[in-house]
């Protein structure tokens, strides 16, 4: 059997213990914050055990010890995936003034504020960003809805295939952070305008249709769909399983909803497929 090693880090206070909850859960066996001495050590043993525990395991490390972390997992040239959990700063900020935690950067003495600890991070973030890192914006996401990203990329049951989640937001909003693909339809018809359309979404079939059948729309899919195309077969041979693909509009309602629903029809029978629309009024699909 071949073994799965799955590198946990990201921003303090973005979900990461709540990922690996999640990966104890499904079956990893789920080591937090093994010291940097030990790692060596410990990657031997997952190489060379027989035990079928150490099958499965996901380890989480700060973002102060990933750096290291990375360079000695690669060096010990075994097979991981890194899972890179990030938030926007103002909700970051809203968490730990919520939970009154004290941020490690500060405990460890390395920076004096939160401001400038969750910047030093992100510092960190932008140095060792890879194509082949799978990031999760949960700034917008619940524990159920990061439960859900989480098992389904890191299922025990099935092998890795190269999937896609298309999402949809609202420009006003910001954009996804997880984002690998960037689509602005903000110059498409906008069913805002129509007074029987405004209150609706991108559900609905008449701002669907609205939106879809419009020659604008249908020219742009027709470009859109033969880009994609392109890049998915390119991004799987690079060694990608994972691609975030963002549609946005102005309010992340109508347009952008409709342009989501089409991709998902579109290919959800040719590869594993899923989608959200972030900023839909109400829940999240």
């Amino acid at each position: 059997m071949n073994k799965k090693l799955v590198l946990v880090t990201g921003m303090s206070g973005a979900g990461k213990s709540t990922a690996m909850s999640v990966m104890e859960d499904m079956g990893y066996r789920c080591i937090d914050q093994l010291p940097i001495q030990l790692l060596s050590d410990f990657v031997r043993l997952i190489q060379t055990t027989e035990d079928y525990s150490y099958d499965y395991v996901a380890l989480s490390t700060t973002m102060v010890d990933f750096p290291d972390t990375y360079q000695i997992l690669k060096e010990a040239s075994i097979d991981f995936q890194t899972l890179f959990l990030d938030t926007s700063t103002e909700q970051l900020v809203l968490r730990y003034k919520f939970t009154k935690h004290k941020h490690p950067m500060i405990l460890m003495n390395c920076a004096n504020t939160l401001d400038e600890a969750i910047d030093m991070e992100r510092v960190v973030y932008q140095s060792m960003k890879e194509e082949k890192m799978l990031v999760i914006d949960t700034t917008k996401l619940n524990y159920l809805e990061l439960k859900k990203r989480v098992e389904n990329y890191f299922s025990l049951h099935e092998a890795p295939t190269f999937s896609v989640s298309f999402v949809s937001f609202g420009y006003k909003h910001g954009i996804p952070l997880d984002a690998d693909l960037l689509f602005d339809v903000r110059f498409l018809p906008n069913p805002y305008w129509e007074k029987d359309l405004r209150e609706l979404d991108g559900d609905n079939a008449e701002v669907y249709h609205y939106v879809i059948d419009k020659p604008e729309t249908q020219e742009y899919l027709q470009l859109l769909v033969q880009f994609l195309n392109y890049s998915f077969v390119n991004y799987e041979k690079e060694g990608r399983n994972h691609l975030t693909v963002g549609i946005g509009c102005t309010g992340g309602q109508h347009r952008s909803i409709s342009l989501v629903n089409y991709l998902f029809d579109h290919y959800k029978d040719k590869m594993k497929c899923y989608k959200d629309h972030r900023d839909k009024k109400g829940e999240s699909e």
